[in-house]
């Protein structure tokens, strides 16, 4: 077999799995949904205004629009939470298209979810919780954003994997869905048994074996969720130990982990960390990519422990300390107290 026929029949079998996730997909909409029927009332959409001079009015606008699911009789909703972040007014509408203000009650970043607590009732069955950690690869789920029958999407769980973002956040296992949905922030991913197992975060392209880079987006496990929940209905925070935050945002290049930008004010920026600069080890401790910088900086110990750092800064290596902090604490020089300040 010449090269040129092998890679008639690559493509040829790259382009058949890409059939069998599509019919995985339709098969997904049709089942899960007869399941799922009477849980999409639950599925909301959440309106959030900022402040024009908010510091994430650029990045995320002033006006915004996500998805939430209504999870208890008491109204509060779930939601991911860096949509709520500098919020002025939160405003929650049913598919009665009746709308409801909302109050902010808490935003966890370690998970990323938000909630949000109607002021008046909001005349909904809650959608029960299921276990995130029964969800395997090639699944089939249902991606709902907006409450609305038309936003009903099947989808197929494509991975179950860690995902690191650049804003100093994990997860050890993520959900991984395609086809992708277009309103993915807060949407309700749902089991065939009509049961919310997680919640949209992102968009997120996934190299997927045999098949190559396909369209995705990440939910969190809605198991993290329950160790928490009480705590962040009660006190707007979880009891879990605050990790320590640096202010730094990191990419992953050619196997070295480089600086792309340092809050102004942020403990790395006091430390002396510039963009740019490559972050070489933790302690003494090499670092290999993004995930494993934040897991070395965590085993430290919580929020306001110093963390050792090497860094390569032009051609120079500089051992440095990072006085860290509470990221929810930290506050922009100038900046309103009441604003938040979580770093994306």
């Amino acid at each position: 077999m010449t090269p040129a026929q092998e890679r008639v029949i690559t493509m040829k079998l790259i382009y058949l799995k890409i059939l069998i996730v599509i019919l995985a997909t339709v098969a997904a909409t049709v089942h899960a949904q007869q399941a799922a029927e009477k849980s999409l009332d639950a599925v909301v959409e959440i309106r959030i205004s900022v402040p024009e001079n908010a510091r994430t009015a650029q990045r995320f606008g002033t006006k915004r629009v996500a998805s939430g699911v209504v999870i208890d009789k008491a109204g509060h909703v779930l939601t991911i939470g860096f949509q709520t972040i500098e919020a002025e007014k939160v405003e929650i509408v049913g598919k009665d298209h009746k709308t409801v203000t909302a109050t902010v009650v808490a935003y966890d970043r370690n998970t990323g979810f938000g909630l949000l607590r109607a002021t008046s009732p909001l005349q909904m069955n809650p959608m029960p919780f299921g276990s995130s950690s029964e969800v395997k690869q090639g699944d089939p789920v249902l991606a709902v954003s907006y409450g609305s029958a038309n936003a009903v999407q099947g989808a197929v769980v494509i991975a179950r994997k860690e995902f690191a973002g650049p804003w100093e956040y994990l997860l050890e296992n993520a959900i991984f869905t395609a086809p992708s949905i277009e309103r993915f922030s807060g949407a309700a991913l749902i089991n065939s048994d009509g049961h919310l197992v997680g919640i949209g975060y992102l968009f997120s392209p996934l190299t997927v074996a045999g098949i190559g880079v396909m369209p995705a987006n990440m939910f969190v496990p809605i198991d993290l969720l329950k160790p928490i929940l009480s705590d962040l209905k009660l006190s707007g925070s979880s009891k879990l130990p605050p990790r320590p935050w640096l202010g730094v945002r990191t990419a992953e290049l050619y196997g070295h982990l480089i600086v792309e930008r340092v809050r102004s004010g942020s403990p790395s920026e006091k430390a002396g960390i510039k963009a740019g600069d490559i972050i070489v080890a933790v302690n003494k401790q090499e670092v290999q990519g993004m995930a494993d910088f934040y897991r070395k900086v965590w085993a430290l110990g919580q929020a306001g422990v110093d963390v050792p750092l090497r860094i390569l800064q032009g051609v120079q290596f500089r051992d440095i300390v990072v006085h860290s902090t509470v990221a929810d604490q930290y506050r922009p020089p100038g900046q309103n107290e009441k604003q938040t300040s979580i770093e994306l």
